[in-house]
């Protein structure tokens, strides 16, 4: 009895402790095999034959950053109507091929890149590069197939102007990235998406997408003597001139005090908040460091941010905090959501954690824990055909190595806890941050005057293309 009791008693202890976890094991990714066709398309081949399965991802090195003044959202059309008919085939015909040849299909575009992604059984290799150059080369952007997709964007706006959490995001991207690029809705607004013709959509298809200015992935069950023999045939008559379009975009400037903006919802019975700073570009060597950085400060793992609102104030169901980083900047910006009444409680807690990180170094628990995170969820990111093209294609459009994932774990492994801190304090600082809040204004109105000046702005006077994110009087008034 004695033995039973000491075994019993020895396994509710052990229960107490986490079972022992072996490190992950490294990732090894093969490195791509890179063609150029004499037009000036790289062409990324990687050979993956446990699936007969073949995928096609084709990015142009231009999204929603390529948006001209005035026509935001124009990337996005046009990303979305190339489907939708060519000059050989109509929307039915495109949709009706890649059923098929067992297939999908995805269009769309991020702020850096366009992109096409077919995937289709191995034998329909041909016909899936055949479909693929027929809609980025010979797009039909007929008037009736815009109409109907701008009708569906702006439905889609009209619900996302209602829900908080979006509005909190873009009016952030607005202020942190004022004066560039990626100052814009992706999406566009009602005002711009109501004014995009199909002269607009030409016009941008023709500037942006050429050779020079793609790349073609071509991952899985397929060899490099066929994919350079189809690549020639399907795109080899692409013309256009190389390189990237335009000059260098321009970059943010940092905030030199914080700005705290307010868009009032009087029918918000919680508030979205957005805290954060100005970070890197994608290819900066601070990437790492902050990487590790944001997963302590808000990350998908254990974080500080979760621990001070949920876990020991019972503010939020979630609080986190992300790491954006684009071809020429980024952003680092806290998140959460609390009930009205706990808005302004909540927001010093979100400063406070941001101070917090800035000031002291990280604990080698805290590091220990981002680093395993980082390392053990890496082959997620790979899990797919689809998803290995993407994530090389995402290499070459930030100019990184293409061994950049085979060498990240050991980048992120060796960083120690000095080196995040030190990068920390450079870009983490709730003095000068941007604040973002999206709710009932009135309830805590009188509380906001420990931040200074805050610009109120009520929801039916947002305007997201404005400069000052509000609608004119003239406007306002009708």
């Amino acid at each position: 009895m004695c033995l039973g009791f000491a075994l019993l008693a020895a396994a509710a202890a052990a229960r107490d402790y986490p079972p022992e976890v072996p490190p992950p094991k490294p990732i090894v990714l093969p490195v791509p095999r890179v063609l150029e066709l004499p037009n000036g398309l790289k062409v990324v081949v990687i050979e993956r034959r446990s699936l007969p399965l073949v995928t096609l991802r084709l990015v142009v090195k231009s999204g929603a950053e390529a948006d001209a003044p005035g026509l935001a959202g124009t990337a996005q059309l046009v990303a979305g109507l190339l489907s939708q008919g060519t000059a050989r085939r109509s929307a039915w015909e495109i949709a009706d091929a890649v059923d098929s040849a067992g297939g999908t299909l995805e269009t769309g575009a991020d702020w850096d890149n366009s992109y096409v992604a077919l995937t289709v059984l191995s034998d329909h290799t041909e016909q899936a590069f055949d479909l693929v150059a027929d809609m980025v080369l010979h797009p039909r952007f007929a008037r009736e197939e815009l109409e109907r997709r701008r009708k569906q964007t702006l439905s889609a706006l009209e619900v996302l102007y209602e829900d908080p959490s979006y509005l909190a995001d873009t009016v952030f991207d607005r202020l942190i990235f004022a004066g560039t690029p990626y100052s814009h809705p992706a999406d566009g607004t009602p005002e711009t998406v109501s004014q995009i013709n199909q002269a607009n959509l030409r016009g941008f298809h023709a500037q942006n997408y050429r050779p020079g200015n793609s790349i073609l992935a071509v991952v899985g069950d397929v060899k490099d003597d066929e994919v350079s023999r189809l690549a020639e045939k399907s795109f080899g008559g692409w013309q256009g001139a190389t390189g990237k379009r335009g000059g260098e975009p321009i970059l943010p400037t940092a905030t030199q005090e914080q700005r705290l903006v307010v868009i009032d919802k009087p029918d918000a019975v919680q508030t979205e908040i957005r805290a954060g700073n100005l970070a890197v570009r994608r290819a900066s060597d601070d990437y790492y460091a902050l990487t590790v950085a944001n997963q302590v400060l808000g990350g998908p793992a254990a974080n500080r941010h979760l621990k001070a609102l949920r876990t020991r104030q019972g503010l939020t169901y979630g609080a986190s905090s992300e790491l954006v980083c684009q071809e020429t900047a980024g952003d680092w910006v806290a998140k959460t959501s609390t009930r009205t009444a706990e808005t302004i409680r909540s927001l010093n807690l979100v400063l406070e954690e941001m101070k917090r990180l800035h000031d002291d170094r990280v604990s080698g628990a805290e590091l220990r824990t981002a680093q395993s995170y980082l390392i053990g969820h890496l082959a997620l990111e790979f899990e797919t055909s689809d998803d290995m093209a993407s994530q090389m294609l995402e290499l070459m459009v930030y100019h990184l190595p293409l061994d950049y994932w085979n060498r990240f774990p050991e980048e992120i492994q060796a960083l120690g806890a000095e080196n995040v801190s030190s990068v920390t304090r450079h870009y983490l600082d709730r003095d000068r941050s941007v604040i973002v809040l999206v709710g009932n204004a009135g309830a805590f109105k009188k509380e906001l005057k420990r931040f200074g000046i805050p610009v109120i702005i009520p929801l039916q006077d947002l305007d997201l293309a404005s400069p000052d994110l509000q609608r004119a009087v003239s406007v306002r008034a009708q």
